[in-house]
């Protein structure tokens, strides 16, 4: 639950905002005060998330729109729409657009790899890239960029290659973006999920699940508003000497 109200008079963009963890980020955002801009492939569930968001705070407005991370001129258009909606670019920018298509290195198809970096790394490249020019041309004198990636970009993950090569590539551009954008007051970071209970993970089998869980070590899976608490956390002020990290939020899993 919010425990606070960070983020009034913020405009926040979420990639991915249609469901799980960018839904969850959404919904968050809106309790603590943020207008948010909700942006997904899908304009039924980024509808879908915009109705679930609370309004109660003054000049909170917050808006649907379509967004295909994987390309420049969907990006390019999106920061515009919102310019041209609020007069200003948002100020905070969440990358939660992220797929998986998973399959054993062995058996792999060129596609599945080339779709997955597109979507995961190119779009959070293009997002960050796109928000961050808008807000140096518009003279902003902060912003907070938060970036999605998992613990599996650390580690490795069985039948993941792709997801996992562009998961560890997100660290690595957050931390580029952080050490370029800090002398314009943009912080990048990056949050790294566990095992987090997502329509990504209702695809998994029971027995997986559970097996899952036994490794770790608070015994259970995560909740997407678990995630959503840190992203608000490194979204406000509170994290304002915070930039280039990645904070894992995994119950202990995989820990050093």
């Amino acid at each position: 639950m919010a425990a606070a109200t960070r983020l009034i008079s913020r405009l926040t963009l979420v990639t991915g905002g249609g469901s799980g963890i960018g839904r969850a980020v959404c919904q968050r955002f809106a309790c603590e005060g943020a207008s948010v801009v909700v942006a997904d492939i899908s304009e039924e569930s980024a509808n879908e998330t915009m109705h679930s968001l609370q309004g109660d705070h003054r000049g909170q407005a917050h808006m649907a729109t379509v967004v295909d991370v994987s390309s420049k001129e969907s990006v390019k258009k999106l920061v515009t729409q919102i310019q041209t909606r609020y007069f200003q670019p948002p100020s905070v920018c969440v990358n939660a657009a992220g797929i998986t298509q998973d399959e054993f290195l062995l058996n792999m198809e060129e596609e599945q790899f080339d779709t997955v970096i597109e979507i995961n790394l190119k779009g959070s490249f293009l997002v960050t890239q796109a928000v961050a020019q808008a807000l140096v041309a518009c003279g902003a004198s902060k912003g907070s960029i938060v970036t999605v990636g998992s613990i599996v970009g650390k580690v490795g993950n069985l039948g993941q290659a792709n997801y996992t090569a562009s998961k560890a590539g997100v660290q690595g551009l957050t931390r580029t973006a952080a050490k370029e954008l800090s002398r314009f007051g943009i912080r990048c970071n990056c949050v790294l999920p566990g095992f987090i209970s997502t329509p990504m993970t209702d695809k998994v089998p029971e027995k997986v699940i559970s097996k899952m869980k036994s490794f770790v070590p608070l015994g259970r899976m995560g909740e997407p508003e678990e995630v959503a608490d840190v992203c608000a956390f490194l979204a406000s002020d509170d994290s304002r000497y915070i930039t280039g990290a990645s904070i894992e939020v995994t119950g202990g899993l995989f820990m050093g």
